[in-house]
């Protein structure tokens, strides 16, 4: 399989004494070779560093919060990239289906970035702050794609994909030569084949393109994109990549993105569990949780997820308002790493130990809270 890798601009490095470094604009790319030249002349680099004592100081500012401003390249920047990709151009029409936590963050972003941008939710009234901001409502899914060349998809699960796709007014109806879908939804990857497929056979382009991150990357346009399938599609999607993520990469035939989506979620559940545990050992231990956090963040294990979690722990931020990654998808989620493990044969005992604490976590009535909501439910077991 070939990999093929952007490094955007907007990537944030995590150390025990915060630095926080964003490359304005960083590609690397392995082929073809005229397109990395072309991209690798755009570079440039700006950086910024802060201190903390905190216990949760291996944090970026972003992260904490803190730094409100985002960094973003130029328009003159992105059209350099559209003229070496060939990709949607600067004020082009977007399609967005789906304005959940993620979706309405990454629409808004595209948005403020100058495409006209045309949505569509199920509940129509999740549009209404994208209007407010110059974009068109749709009423149906149909709609959206027969006015846009391109359509970005983002969905729950895969059950709302496949009607969303198929269904009727949905996004196939309205599919001809020339229309293109990008599906950045997380679905397994039989769900994104059937889609491909239906959309390939009417003529259109189908990439699949799942993100990795959450409603704050999103917020920030500092998701990592994980693109599969129709790869002249892949190129000419670069710039709307550019707005949404920090990096991007290309991995192959269709279903590569869904499969490596689910392995990444199956990991960050699984983190999730075991820091969650791990707190309870130490405080039941006679540990104060502040030394835990320091030491934490001082050696190998330092991650931005774990002081954004143990943000929400200190301040038990546990209810459905404080969702930043709602419980009831890390669980889907994890239940499609399973299936795909007994799909390939692979023995995932931590992966079944981690959905049996999110499913008794949800049939406490939770899955609409944030992920680590699980956490109150560990520390009672």
């Amino acid at each position: 399989m070939r990999l093929r890798q952007y490094k955007h601009s907007k990537q944030t490095s995590f150390n025990p004494k915060p630095q926080v470094s964003r490359s304005r604009s960083s590609y690397s790319r392995f082929s073809p070779s005229s397109l990395n030249a072309s991209l690798s002349s755009l570079s440039s680099h700006s950086s910024r560093s802060s201190r903390s004592g905190s216990p949760l100081a291996f944090l970026s500012n972003s992260a904490r919060g803190g730094n409100k401003k985002q960094v973003r390249r130029s328009r003159s920047t992105r059209k350099s990239i559209v003229m070496a990709s060939g990709g949607v151009a600067d004020g082009s029409k977007v399609g967005f289906i789906g304005l959940g936590i993620m979706g309405k963050a990454m629409a808004i972003n595209l948005q403020k970035a100058g495409y006209k941008v045309v949505v569509w939710n199920r509940t129509s009234s999740k549009c209404d702050e994208l209007v407010k901001l110059g974009a068109t409502a749709a009423d149906t899914p149909a709609k959206v794609v027969s006015e846009c060349d391109v359509t970005v998809v983002m969905l729950a699960d895969p059950a709302a994909c496949v009607q969303v796709a198929l269904g009727e007014g949905g996004i196939e109806s309205a599919i001809s030569p020339g229309k293109s879908i990008v599906d950045m939804s997380t679905v397994d990857a039989a769900t994104s084949s059937k889609i491909h497929d239906a959309i390939k056979a009417k003529g259109g382009r189908f990439l699949e393109a799942p993100v990795s991150g959450s409603k704050k990357p999103a917020e920030d346009g500092q998701l990592v994109i994980l693109g599969a399938g129709d790869e002249d599609l892949y190129t000419y999607a670069l710039p709307l990549f550019e707005v949404m993520g920090k990096k991007s990469v290309y991995l192959g035939s269709i279903g590569n993105g869904a499969k490596m989506k689910l392995v990444v979620n199956m990991m960050l559940g699984a983190m999730t569990c075991t820091f969650s545990e791990a707190i309870g050992l130490c405080e039941k231990s006679g540990l104060k949780r502040d030394e835990f956090f320091d030491v934490l963040g001082a050696g190998a294990l330092q991650s931005p997820w774990y002081t954004i979690k143990g943000n929400a722990v200190n301040k038990e931020l546990y209810k459905p308002d404080d969702v930043t990654f709602p419980m009831k998808h890390m669980q889907k989620d994890l239940r499609l790493a399973l299936e795909l493990g007994e799909e390939v044969k692979q023995s995932l005992t931590v992966a079944h130990e981690t959905n049996e604490l999110f499913k008794e976590a949800m049939a406490q009535g939770l899955e609409d809270c944030d992920l680590i909501a699980v956490h109150p439910v560990i520390m009672k077991k």
